[in-house]
């Protein structure tokens, strides 16, 4: 199995290297072609050979990967639109900082981009060849990056590996293309167990006494926190999403393209798309050999359409004298996973956050191997949450923040009724 992962990904290096040299070059494109696999290829073969395990490959050879993939799509793009120089090092440039997720990298990528594309034009002029401007834009822009951006974004913390050795890696994918609502049907028919659709009287959690441990008494939660995290079926959410202006642009072309089409992290952008309500709901398996519930997925869409907003799968584990909470959100193949440390707050409410000093807090994006079931998981850094959920003056609140690299991007603001009976 491990031969044949290696045989293809020295392949697909070296039909990627096949394309970069043929489009970087006007005439002997063959010859261009061939070098170009064979290099990309033994830049392949050498850096797996230096590989060690539970580490991705060697920055450098990322770095003519993202070269030779930009390439071709630079030369396509002018093609395709008769762009000059800069407008391809803008395009190249701004693909590879959103790319970098980081904000300070989203907002450099084009700076680079335009100044490789002019340097380009001043050198060569307007028939400067798309394919070695694109590929020079992405190249310098990781280049300067990584001298600037020390700290890693993600580390392979893990490949091919039994999901036990990673209890706070929730390990269920979405199996198709679209997670939806649907999901956890899905599931039980993959699973077996017993389904309840909008389980009644169910909460995200079994018991908070669950997440003892020496950071968090579960005796001090207010009994009103304690029944919606334990009970959460018996209420009704109001959201208000506050989007920082910096992030909108990106979220909405990511949310066009992909959040609606994958029926998964669909957010409302303001109060408007807010006012449509949200219906929020429980679906619930019990394997066949218990009587404990065995996957809850809270399910969130808008109460009009039952367009899915959030699909997660909530667990609770222990380790080492404390207790977790580990929400997965299935992906195509893959999950990703938020694991929470409890913490108290003074007014007997109850904080859930991503951040501390201890090992297991984080974010996790895996990979399922759909045979062996074998986790390949990354953990994602920068990426940080919180959670508060607290009573104010006899109402039941909710705030949950979000933030990358320190930087805050958005608040859901909730506000928490109990369903009146039909």
């Amino acid at each position: 199995m491990a031969d044949g992962k290696r045989t293809g990904g020295i392949a697909l290096a070296a039909a990627i290297g096949a394309a970069a040299g043929a489009t970087l070059v006007r005439r002997r494109k063959g010859r261009a072609a061939a070098i170009g696999a064979a290099a990309l290829a033994a830049t392949d073969l050498v850096a797996r050979a230096r590989q060690r395990p539970n580490e991705i490959p060697a920055w450098w050879s990322r770095v003519v990967m993202s070269g030779a993939l930009a390439a071709p799509a630079g030369w396509a793009g002018a093609k395709a639109t008769g762009a000059g120089p800069i407008a391809v090092g803008v395009a190249a440039g701004s693909v590879a900082g959103g790319l970098g997720l980081r904000p300070q990298k989203v907002a450099l990528g084009p700076v680079v981009g335009a100044a490789v594309g002019a340097a380009w034009r001043l050198a060569a002029g307007r028939d400067a060849p798309p394919a070695a401007v694109a590929a020079s834009a992405v190249v310098g822009f990781r280049a300067l990056s990584a001298a600037v951006f020390r700290d890693p974004q993600v580390s392979l913390l893990a490949e091919s590996v039994p999901a036990r050795e990673l209890p706070f890696v929730v390990p269920l994918e979405a199996r198709t293309g679209y997670v939806g609502t649907g999901y956890v049907r899905q599931l039980a028919e993959v699973m077996g167990g017993k389904y309840q659709a909008d389980a009644a009287d169910v909460g995200i959690v079994a018991s908070l006494d669950d997440l003892a441990g020496p950071q968090f008494d579960p005796a001090g939660v207010g009994p009103l926190v304690r029944e919606f995290y334990e009970h959460t079926t018996r209420f009704r959410l109001d959201i208000v999403p506050e989007w920082r202006l910096w992030v909108r642009p990106g979220y909405l072309l990511y949310r066009t393209l992909v959040a609606r089409r994958l029926g998964q992290a669909n957010v409302p952008m303001n109060q408007r798309e807010a006012l449509r309500g949200v219906r929020s709901r429980i679906d619930t398996i019990t394997p066949d050999d218990s009587d404990l519930i065995g996957v809850r997925g809270w399910i969130r869409s808008f109460a009009d359409t039952d367009e899915p907003i959030y699909v997660g799968i909530y667990t609770t584990y222990r380790h080492e004298g404390r207790g977790y909470v580990s929400v997965g959100f299935p992906v195509p193949q893959g999950n990703f996973t938020a694991t929470l440390l409890p913490l108290p707050r003074p007014d007997g409410g109850l904080v859930l956050t991503s951040r501390g000093d201890l090992a297991h807090p984080g974010h996790y994006m895996s990979y399922v191997d759909r045979e062996t079931r074998e986790l390949t998981t990354l953990a994602v850094h920068g990426f940080a949450e919180r959670l508060d959920v607290y009573v104010k003056d006899g109402q039941l609140l909710a705030e949950h923040a979000f933030s990358v690299y320190g930087l805050p991007f958005m608040v859901l603001h909730y506000t928490i009724h109990r369903k009146t009976a039909a």
